[in-house]
């Protein structure tokens, strides 16, 4: 199948080819429309939008089943009758025109009769799995979806507001759910097979990309797509959508600006990655910004940005390219700031090494459920770099290089909320000491289950008060922490 979304008309109207599949026939049916004018209307009405999901339940289940089968019927006949590589020389504009006048004209011949709707079903849907990414390419389309996974061919769920929803999408077979992953992969030069089932990846518009595919995966392939919005978040989006106050959200921005070295910590889908980026939004367009991430998702808005993107080992198991690797190089290219998209192994070493010599406002995520754990985690990684040093020694080089933690986290009605803003103080005897700037303070929920909060400033002043100084910021600190300068 090629997805049973989107499918339209009246019942019956997706029927099967006459008797012998002869031209004759079809234009002599009063139903059928003349082939020339059929070309011409597929022409027009191919860019035109998805008909009304509304359309497509009104279908019974024989209907969807004949349509689908027509589809299947139709793409065969397109992979005889053309060239793929042929194509690979037009605009994408070129190639969905070139296949609406192919599949209109196998429709016309095979004497199929549909609804104009259906046709276009039809032929978006072959375009899709062409030149997209097939059943899930309207999916990709929709700024709500936070999350996509395909859990095997049959089972498509989505995220939408937080919350987990099944869909109707369904791919043809394992071999389509394959193939689609292997285009997306192929696109930034890697691969998944049965020798090498895990990779990392990323779409055009930077959304992260993990597939797993059997024999690991059991019930078939897995792919799990993290989607960005088209349009690049800031923290005003974050503010309209309630995370933050406007009180934190211009402490936020006078951290970034002030040049104070960063961590974001949180859990898995908490928004570490936006949070990264909408931060970014607040650096000085002058400053040279170096990014180091295993996909490229960072979308930073400055102008001088240089990105560097780590490399899996070739067949051979050589050429591999790590994090760490990148992090030390970039160190030898004059970066002002170094951004690590995620912090996750030895590389943490070299990340601090480079917050202690100069490189201040450097900023990276990491998988934390406190700031408090997020130092830990930083030993751990540290210890798994091979790194013989004592405890009170890395606790040191760590809290002389973070300077503020910024935790983020998915509550249970699925909202994400800022819950810490701790600023890291120094050491006392072995002990990193913190200090909350602000935190989220949970006091119910309402008769929707939806959580009720409040971001409250712990009323301390911050250790940072006067690099904000130094920076001519104060004032607006002050204001936001409601104290006087």
């Amino acid at each position: 199948m090629f997805g049973k979304r989107g499918t339209a008309g009246q019942n019956g109207n997706a029927a099967k080819p006459f008797g012998g599949g002869s031209k004759t026939a079809s234009d002599n049916d009063s139903k059928a429309p003349p082939p020339a004018p059929e070309k011409s209307e597929a022409k027009a009405s191919a860019p035109a939008p998805e008909p009304a999901p509304s359309s497509a339940t009104s279908l019974s289940d024989e209907a969807k089943e004949k349509l689908d089968e027509i589809k299947v019927n139709v793409f065969n006949d397109l992979m005889e009758a053309v060239d793929l590589s042929e194509l690979t020389a037009l605009t994408p504009e070129q190639v969905r025109e070139e296949i609406n006048d192919m599949v209109s004209e196998i429709i016309s011949m095979r004497g199929l009769v549909l609804s104009l709707p259906e046709q276009q079903t039809v032929i978006k849907d072959i375009c899709n799995d062409i030149l997209g990414l097939g059943p899930i390419e309207p999916l990709l389309e929709r700024d709500d979806i936070a999350d996509l996974m395909v859990n095997g061919p049959d089972v498509v769920y989505i995220e939408v507001d937080g919350k987990m929803q099944k869909t109707s999408i369904k791919f043809r077979d394992q071999a389509q759910l394959m193939n689609i992953c292997q285009r997306i992969v192929s696109a930034v030069g890697r691969r998944v097979d049965e020798a090498s089932p895990i990779c990392d990846a990323r779409l055009a518009d930077g959304s992260r990309v993990n597939v797993i595919a059997p024999p690991l995966a059991i019930d078939g392939t897995a792919l799990t797509i993290r989607k960005f919005k088209k349009d690049k978040l800031t923290l005003e989006n974050l503010l309209q959508f309630g995370s933050i106050t406007p009180e934190l959200k211009t402490v936020m921005e006078v951290v970034s600006a002030i040049r104070l070295n960063t961590l974001i910590s949180g859990g898995t889908g908490s928004g570490k990655t936006t949070l990264l980026n909408c931060m970014t939004g607040h650096i000085d367009p002058a400053e040279r910004i170096i990014t180091c991430e295993d996909s490229a998702e960072l979308q930073l808005q400055q102008p001088h940005v240089v990105r560097l993107e780590t490399r899996p080992p070739n067949l051979e198991g050589k050429g591999e390219v790590t994090m760490r690797d990148l992090v030390k190089n970039c160190l030898r290219m004059r970066p002002e700031r170094i951004i690590v998209g995620e912090v996750r192994g030895p590389e943490a070493f070299d990340l601090l090494q480079a917050m202690n010599t100069g490189h201040d406002g450097s900023m990276g995520t990491i998988h934390a459920n406190n700031p408090r754990e997020s130092l830990s985690r930083i030993e751990n990684m540290i210890m798994m770099g091979g790194y013989n040093l004592p405890t009170k020694a890395m606790r040191e080089q760590i809290s002389g290089a973070v300077h503020v933690i910024v935790q983020a986290a998915r509550l249970r009605d699925g909202s994400r909320k800022i819950t810490h803003l701790t600023e890291v103080l120094g050491m006392e005897g072995d002990v990193v000491t913190l200090q909350d700037i602000c935190v989220y303070e949970i006091e119910g929920e309402d008769s929707n289950g939806n959580i009720i909060g409040r971001h409250k400033f712990t009323g301390l002043r911050p250790a940072f008060w006067e690099k904000a100084k130094y920076y001519g910021l104060e004032r607006k600190l002050a204001e936001a922490m409601q104290f006087t300068s």
